[in-house]
């Protein structure tokens, strides 16, 4: 499992004290299984959940890429990220994020389906 830990400074003296006190109702598993059934559903069947990240931020979730994958050739990459907070299992997904994602996940199956020969 990674963690994520979002707005630290980049430059100058950092001390980290990290102290999480969370109800951890969805597991990593969960949170994939979660995304997967929802971008299946919502956005188009030909994309995919990965390994999820837990983020540290205003609330704990679990960060999961979406990867698009052709039935001939298997994975082609990610298409963006979805959350899933650790405590209600909310998906995080916002019109923005899935106009993103289906943006790239058309552009990324562009690139790769060879076009017919004149």
């Amino acid at each position: 499992m990674d963690a994520v830990l979002e707005q630290i400074p980049r430059s100058g003296q950092i001390q980290l004290t990290i102290q999480v006190l969370a109800q951890f109702n969805y597991s990593a598993q969960a949170a994939q299984r979660r995304i997967g059934r929802f971008v299946a559903d919502e956005i188009g069947y030909l994309l995919r959940s990965d390994a999820p990240a837990l983020v540290v931020s205003e609330r704990l979730a679990w960060r999961v890429p979406v990867i698009l994958a052709l039935p001939d050739s298997g994975p082609l990459g990610e298409v963006g990220t979805l959350d899933v907070d650790v405590e209600t299992g909310q998906i995080a997904a916002t019109p923005e994020q899935i106009a993103a994602i289906t943006r790239r996940a058309e552009d990324l199956a562009n690139a790769h389906t060879p076009r017919p020969a004149p």
